[in-house]
């Protein structure tokens, strides 16, 4: 019997730096098949005004799957920092105004903690991971997963990896930036490492009920 064709997942991001990471996460999963805005048409454009990151990943995972009827994979990420009371936190994508603006986000960062004392630069990245299949087993339920690094903002920027706020944040247990670190080593420790790893679990059970 021939082996049944693998199951197409979409992961609903324009993110070059997001997709790159969700390649190597999702790479060796069976009977799955990564796609990207590229593979497709066009895609509905979906204003992430939620509260929180659970909001937006729910909403552009919904929107898009029943816009295109795939298994689709969103996510909404960014950093909290303790001593700007979670700022940017969803904003952080467009901190200083322009969406996706990496190198200005960094520098209103610096600028805004200049006089927090190091033992009080505490931060965290944070990501929500949201599946949707409409016209699967899920049915209206979107699966959410979610993942947390812990760290502390640098003075200056390091490295030249990664991309977003990497260059600034220094994950707990190294002297070093995430930008600094290998994209292997990133993917062992970083937030969206540890959700994709839950959802790879998830996934697994999920595929054969969906394929059946």
């Amino acid at each position: 019997m021939a082996e049944p064709a693998p199951v197409s997942l979409l992961l609903a991001t324009g993110n070059a730096g997001k997709i790159r990471e969700f390649r190597a996460l999702f790479a060796e999963l069976p009977g799955l098949s990564l796609l990207t805005a590229a593979d497709l048409a066009a895609l509905p454009e979906v204003i992430e005004d939620g509260a929180t990151f659970a909001d937006n990943a729910i909403k552009k995972a919904a929107q898009i799957a029943e816009a295109t009827g795939l298994l689709v994979l969103a996510d909404d990420s960014g950093l909290e920092v303790d001593a700007l009371g979670g700022e940017p936190g969803v904003h952080s994508a467009r901190y200083a105004g322009q969406h996706g603006a990496d190198e200005d986000n960094n520098e209103k960062l610096l600028q805004e903690l200049a006089q927090v004392p190091d033992p009080q630069r505490t931060a965290r990245y944070r990501v929500v991971l949201a599946l949707a299949d409409l016209r699967g087993p899920l049915g209206a339920r979107v699966h959410v997963e979610d993942g947390v690094c812990e760290g502390s903002i640098l003075r200056v920027r390091a490295g030249s990896g990664g991309f977003g706020y990497d260059p600034l944040f220094a994950p707990r247990g190294y002297a070093c930036a995430m930008a600094e670190l290998s994209p292997e080593a990133k993917n062992r420790i970083s937030h969206r490492a540890l959700a994709s790893q839950k959802m790879r679990a998830f996934l697994a059970t999920y595929l054969p009920t969906r394929l059946g």
